[in-house]
This record gives structure tokens, sequence and C-alpha cells, in this order.
């Protein structure tokens, strides 16, 4: 018999291992207790759709550079137009699976590569040789490519939000293409497996993390980008950041760079992105936490509560780096990485024992302005951040922005600004100003799903007791609640999620969705501390095989949506179910595949997601290690319907001693080949993440990241034996070594992306 193994992405990121060993409530407990009810949540009805996030006018310094706006021509007098050809949603034809090392997009469509690691942004940067002995990273595409967004660019280059020829992309470097030392494909001979690390290759490496900005055009229907224009830029561990809201100058981020707690360098393993409605580009820091080291005697050194924060945010001592740049040299920017306490200060302003909790945020930054400092925005807490999604707005009422934790057993939180939306802050000019008034102060609030399809947003707030007294950790004030966001969600009883990844508000109605990518530590008798019990919004553990191997919990992850009550982005209640499960399309109906999900339609691990702001489409991408032995990941589209609009399920899984816990869920309407297609999948080896378009829709911008990533680094010297050579074998650039990078999709006869 196999043993069963843990199906996680390999090698495991660090912050995919489970460091929530709290004892919250994981509704095992709550569905003893569950109402039974014939009928599934009544919700009110969708309200139309509304104005679109990224539809609000700017305006650039000086003046108006939006393009003019031609009114319709009437038909002559006694003439009826042709009517309006009917524009079909999912329309296209489903891509079937595709083990192949290349893209695949419907008939009809045409996926181009724009962008990819290495590739110059200045005029003075060579060419990439892709073969390792390339420099400068700080003016190249970084590796892994991952969330972006598009922002518009007038004709005559100013700001705009109705262009749809020419922009900006704005875009996450997460990490590099394997998790441990060296990163081997961008070194000559795959660089050096032992430490210390060379120091040219540790500052290579630094720079290859942060983020890009570059301008694209359509030249006569071909995108292209512009290497040496005004406006590229790249951010990365030397860039200097300013540490906003209620942390900053607090004692918890005061380092010896900076004894003020003022600013940090740089931003690592950014993954997931927001937009905001004044026009800036919201990063998320990831697992950021496995690229620090803390010596094997730590604790007894720091003899104070930090043990019990660094612990929470998997940083036990010993702990070793992904890479070992602290081992590059005794210069500052190598020994930062190093958080173990080496100085005598009381405060930590002579040496890095805080540097990591300057990680673990929000960043903003103005992607037309790099005179403008980037922010990270403590008040939305600090966790292992993916996208940071809008809610609805309403003059006159707060903004409400959406996150996920990404690691198995977070949470999902929301942050509710103090100011309210004054709609003509969407053309401010001093855009990072706008979002120092509505990102520096609010409230934060976690999630707690309950078993009736209902839930609650509790404050995070050093004035609620059970958080002022929580018994594991003793807070000082609301900035050590922030930094600490993992512990006060603990103590106030969240639920703990199946790794919720990127969040998305749809347009139509205003509900959010999130992804639960997967989680192998669900378990009907949790063993363990890390393991827990399924429940009512966390409902499914099983055993998936990949081939002979026995994956356990749930393999495959789900999407689930919220629907907050009267109060809108105020609101402290909500509804939720499941819009989607991922699974085979063989399996179990009544037990894994909930949704009837098809062979076009079949999908695992959902990750990355957006709505097309032109046709409401929900776009979701796949970064998966359990059904990689039947196809690539991918790329998938759906025509999403509203909370409320399936059924309540009830799952029943035996126990050893003869029991059976029995668990409620909520899912959503059935997929049809009418409302979920296959779009998109990718070379072999690869996640696909990154999702944006163009204002019309003509243009959809997507990321294929770490291509060949299951190649052994012993092969870097043979191409024969990449186990993926994308985009090279696409005809893009030289060498052979795989590369992440941005595609350009297009559809063929000009019209909009999924009709």
């Amino acid at each position: 018999m196999n043993k069963p193994t843990d199906f996680a992405r390999m090698p495991v990121d660090h912050d995919d291992i489970d460091s929530n060993n709290s004892s919250n409530e994981h509704f095992s407990t709550v569905l003893q207790t569950r109402l039974s009810r014939r009928n599934m949540l009544r919700g009110s009805a969708a309200t139309a759709a509304t104005a679109l996030l990224g539809s609000f006018g700017l305006t650039a310094c000086g003046g108006s550079d939006d393009d003019p706006v031609t009114p319709p021509t009437n038909p002559p007098t006694g003439t009826t137009p042709p009517p309006a050809p009917v524009e079909k949603l999912l329309g296209f034809t489903a891509v079937g699976k595709s083990l192949a090392d290349t893209v695949v997009v419907p008939a009809g469509y045409t996926a181009t590569v724009l962008y990819a690691l290495g590739d110059p942004l200045t005029s003075s940067t060579p060419a990439y040789k892709n073969d390792g002995t390339d420099t400068d990273f700080e003016n190249r595409a970084g590796d892994h490519h991952d969330g972006m967004e598009f922002f518009s660019l007038s004709d005559s280059g100013g700001v705009s939000t109705t262009g749809a020829t020419r922009g900006l992309l704005a875009m996450n470097h997460e990490a590099t293409t394997n998790e441990g030392l060296p990163s081997f494909f961008v070194h000559a001979n795959g660089g050096t497996n032992a430490l210390p690390r060379p120091a040219l290759e540790v500052d290579k490496e630094m720079a290859l993390h942060g983020l890009s900005v570059l301008e694209v055009r359509s030249n006569n229907g071909k995108w292209e980008y512009l290497k040496g224009s005004n406006f590229n830029r790249r951010v990365h561990q030397q860039t200097e950041v300013q540490i906003s809201g209620p942390v900053r100058g607090n004692a918890l981020v005061k380092t010896k760079y900076s004894p003020d707690g003022t600013k940090f360098r740089g931003t690592i393993n950014n993954c997931g992105t927001g937009r905001t409605p004044w026009n800036t580009y919201l990063s998320g820091e990831e697992n950021w936490a496995g690229y620090f080291t803390r010596s094997s005697t730590d604790n007894a050194a720091r003899g104070d509560k930090s043990v019990a924060s660094l612990n929470r945010y998997g940083m036990s001592q010993g702990a070793s780096s992904r890479h070992g740049w602290e081992t590059g040299g005794v210069d500052d920017k190598y020994q930062r990485w190093d958080i173990s306490k080496k100085g005598t200060s009381t405060d930590g302003t002579d040496d890095y024992r805080n540097e990591l909790n300057g990680e673990g945020y929000i960043v903003e930054m103005d992607a037309y302005d790099k005179t403008r400092p980037l922010k990270k925005r403590t008040a939305l807490g600090r966790f292992a951040h993916e996208s940071a999604s809008f809610g609805r707005l309403t003059a006159g009422q707060p903004l409400a922005v959406y996150m996920g934790d990404d690691s198995r057993g977070e949470y999902i939180y929301k942050f509710v600004s103090t100011a309210p939306w004054n709609p003509a802050d969407a053309v401010a000019l001093d855009r990072i100003a706008t979002g120092d008034k509505y990102l520096d102060s609010g409230k934060l609030y976690v999630a707690k799903f309950n078993a009736d399809g209902k839930g609650q947003w509790i404050e995070l707030t050093i004035a609620n007791s059970v958080i002022a007294n929580y018994a594991n950790y003793k807070f000082a004030d609301q900035a050590d609640v922030l930094v600490n966001a993992r512990l006060a969600a603990d103590a106030v009883g969240a639920t703990r999620m199946d790794r919720p990844e990127w969040c998305a508000v749809n347009p139509a109605n205003g509900e959010i969705y999130y992804t639960l990518t997967n989680n192998s530590n669900r378990r009907v008798e949790p063993g363990s501390s890390s393991q827990v019990a399924p429940d009512a919004a966390n409902p499914r553990s099983y055993t998936d095989m990949k081939g002979s191997t026995a994956q356990l919990g749930n393999s495959n992850g789900h999407i689930i949506r919220v629907r907050e009550d009267a109060a809108g982005s105020t609101a402290t209640s909500f509804a939720w179910d499941v819009y989607l499960f991922g699974a085979e399309a063989a399996a179990d109906a009544a037990r894994i595949n909930l949704s009837g999900l098809t062979a076009d339609q079949d999908f695992s691990s959902p990750d990355g997601l957006a709505f097309s702001n032109s046709t409401g489409i929900c776009w979701f991408q796949t970064d998966d290690g359990a059904y990689t032995d039947v196809t690539n990941c991918m790329m998938v589209a759906g025509l999403p319907g509203k909370v409320g609009d399936g059924k309540k399920v009830t799952l029943s899984y035996p126990k050893t001693d003869g029991s059976t816990l029995s668990v409620d869920t909520f899912v959503g309407k059935a997929a049809s080949a009418d409302t979920l297609k296959r779009f998109l999948v990718g070379p072999v080896g690869c996640e696909l993440t990154g999702i944006t378009e163009t204002p019309d829709g003509k243009a959809l911008f997507v990321n294929i990241q770490h291509p060949g990533e299951t190649t052994a680094a012993a092969n870097v010297g043979d191409a024969s034996k990449y186990t993926s050579q994308w985009p090279a074998n696409a005809g893009y650039g030289a060498g052979r070594r795989p590369r992440s990078a941005t595609l350009v999709i297009t559809k063929n006869d000009g019209g909009r992306i999924g009709s």
C-alpha cells in the first residue's frame, strides 16, 4: 500500500506550512447544534451592475489627457440601423486538458509572449542572453511574474482610464524557480549550492524579487513593451519603502536601518495585487518568513514575548533561510536577513531582531509617478497577504478592502476605512496622499463562518477584552494587534480556512469571492494540532489519487463567496456559500465533485482570481500539484450567479469509533457548459497567475510562472533535460532555459476576450 503523501506544492513554500495551533472552534462543535433548515439562504435579488472600480475618469497634472469621446452619428431619416450583433459570453470552445510544453488557448484566440524574465527595461541594458551570465537585474524583468494591473495611458501619454491601446503594466515578481539555494537557472553553472553564498549570486537573486512597471502599447494590433520608457521601473530589495499607518514609529519595527521605525528596504515574495479607486497599485507580501534565519539559541537571547510572535509566523529558533542571503557578506544588505538578537540595545536599533515585523503588508505604489514613495499600509494588518479587493463604492460610506492570509489554517480579513468615500478622490492628483487618507486609519476585521450559512466580521482591536487579555500573547497596543494580526484572530475564534489566496468582488452584485487553494491538513479525525476537522465553509476531507499516490485532505480546493448584509461595507454580518468545488470530473459527485464539473471544466487548486470589468466574467487560475499528472495548470472562465442560488448539502464521514461526522455546507448552482469553461492551459511545471485587461476587454494579460520548476539542479547545463523550454520553444528570446513571462491574449476578430 502506498504511503499517503502531502499534496501541497513541492517544494513547500514556507508559509504553506501550518503555524496555526490555536484551538479555535472549527464547526465540528458548532455542527452538533446547527440549525435544521429545509431551504437555502433567502437573499435579496441581485442589484443591477454598477459603475466598476476602474471606470473613474482621471486627469493628469496640468489638465485632462483622456481620449476625446466622439458622439454617435444619427442614421439618415427613414432608415433603420442594423441590429447590433449579440455577443455570447463564453462562446468559445473549451480547451482540453494538456500536458504539452506550450500555451493552449481556444480557436480564434492568439496568445503572445510580451515580457519575460531578464528582459531589459532601459535602453542601455543589453538583451537577455539567458545563459546565466546576465547581470543588472535592477534594470531587468524579475522572476516569477505574478499579480499585475493595467493602468491606461492616453495617446499623448497622460493618465487615463479609457485608453485601451497604451498603458502601464505593474506586476509582482514573487520568487525564483527553485525554493532552495541557489536559483540555478539564473546562474551560469547553476550557482553555489553551499554556504556561504557568493555576494554576486545573492545580489542577483535579491534583485529578481520585487515589482516591475513597464509601458506597453498596441502597434497596429501587435502588443509590445517599450524598452527605455520613462515610466519603466524596478522595485527590488534595496528600494526604500515607507512604513505608514498605526505601526509607523512603533517599537516593533525599529531596526539598525531605521532606528525611528519609519522605513524599510524592499518588498519580498509579492503575490496578489489590487487596484485602488484612486488608481494606484497594491501588492501583497506573501511567503516572506522563509527568507530569514534565526539562531538555535535565539529564544533565550530574546527572553520576551517576541518568541511567541515569531513562532506564530513560522519562524521558530534555528529556522534556516530559503536562499542563504545572510551569508553574502558583512554588508548591512546581507545581515538584515538574520533576525537573531545580536545587539545589546533594549529597542532593537543595533541589530535586525525586529526586521520580520516590517514584512507582511499591503504595499501601495503609484505606477504613474516613480517620484512618489512606496508605502506599507500597516492598518490592513500583517500576514501572508495575497490580493486586496475593494468592495462597492458608495459616496459618504467607508471603503471596504477584502484580503486573505495564504497559509493552511489561516483567516479571511476585511479592512474598513475611517474616511467615507468621496468620489472626487477618484481623480486626485496626489494619489499616494489619497492612500494616506483611506488606508492609514480604519478597522481591521476577521471572518467567522457559521454552520448555518451566515457569518460575522469580528473587529481586531485592543479595546476587545478578549484580545487585550489573551493568554498566549500580551498585546501592548493597537499597533501590536496589527503586527500580530494572526494572534489577535486566534484570540477571537476566527475560522481556520483552506489557504485563502486571491479575492475579487463581483461588479454585478458586490459579492466577494475567495479562492481556497487546498489543505492537506483537513482530517475527519485530526491527529495533530495542525490538523482540523471539516466544517461548513471547508467541508471536504477525502483521498484523492495522483497516479498511485494517495493525497489526503482537501486536495482540490474551492471558491467561497460572501454577501454582506444590508450595511454594506460596514456590515458585521454576512451570508456565504461555495461558488465552486475543485475536483476531477470522474470524482464521486456525492462527496467530492459537488459542483458537477465535466471534463471541459474540471480543475484543482484555484489561486489567481479576477472579474472582468468589461464582461463580468470571473477568471480564475490554478496553482496545482494534485492534478498535474493529468494536465498542466490552467485558467477557467465562469459566469457566476449569486449567494444562495444553489442548495444545502450534507456530507457524512464515518469515524473509527463507528459514529458519523455530518457536515452541512451550501453549494452554489451546479456548473453547466454555458457557465464554466476551461480557457487556457499552460506549459509544463507552470503556475497560472496574474490577470488584468484593457478597459475595452479586448486584450487580456496573463502571467506564466516558473515553467520547468521540476527540473533537477544537476541538469541546469543540459537543456535536453529541462522539463520545460518555454517560452524559447515558442520562438521567444535567446537560450533554452525556461522563463516566467507575461502573455497578452487577443481575439482574432478583434472582439472582447471571453465572448
